[in-house]
C-alpha cells in the first residue's frame, strides 16, 4: 500500500484539473500489478470528480449550472459568517463527491480517452487544497 497528499492549488472557484499530478505520483512509488487508486479531498468546501478534459466548455456549463442550482445570497442560508460562498460551497460539496476510486493495472490509471480528475474549488477563495492518495 502507498499513502500520500497532494496540494492543488487553487485561484477561486472553478474546476481544476490535476490528473498529471496524480500520475507523477504514482510513477514515483514503483507499482506493479493491478488494484485501485483512491483520491479523498480533505476539505467540505471542495470535491473531486472524473470529467472529460478535451474541451472546456464542457467545465465551464457544469460550474454555470451549479451555479443557477445552488445560488448565494439565499435568505434561507443560515451558515453565512465566512460569506455568501460558504453555504453553497458546503452544499455544492454535499452533492458531489468527497472521494474517488480509480482502478489502475501496472500503475498506470485506467481513466478513458477524454477523462480527467479534477477538483472542484467552490469557494472565491485562492489558497490550497489538500487531497490524500492511497493505492
Amino acid at each position: 500500500m502507498a499513502l500520500g497528499r497532494l496540494e492543488i492549488v487553487v485561484s477561486g472557484q472553478g474546476l481544476y484539473e490535476f490528473t498529471a499530478e496524480v500520475n507523477r505520483w504514482l510513477a514515483g512509488q514503483n507499482l506493479f500489478g493491478s488494484g485501485l487508486c483512491t483520491l479523498f479531498i480533505q476539505h467540505t468546501s471542495a470535491s473531486l470528480l472524473i470529467q472529460e478534459n478535451a474541451d472546456p466548455s464542457a467545465r465551464v456549463d457544469l460550474e454555470n449550472w451549479l451555479n443557477r442550482l445552488v445560488p448565494e445570497n439565499d435568505p434561507l442560508y443560515t451558515h453565512t459568517l465566512e460569506g455568501p460562498d460558504d453555504m453553497p460551497a458546503h452544499i455544492k460539496a454535499s452533492l458531489t463527491a468527497c472521494s474517488l476510486g480509480i482502478p489502475m493495472d501496472e500503475g498506470q490509471l485506467l481513466l478513458g480517452t477524454w477523462q480527467g480528475i479534477y477538483l472542484w474549488e467552490h469557494r472565491h477563495h485562492r489558497g490550497t487544497r489538500n487531497v490524500i492518495v492511497q493505492v
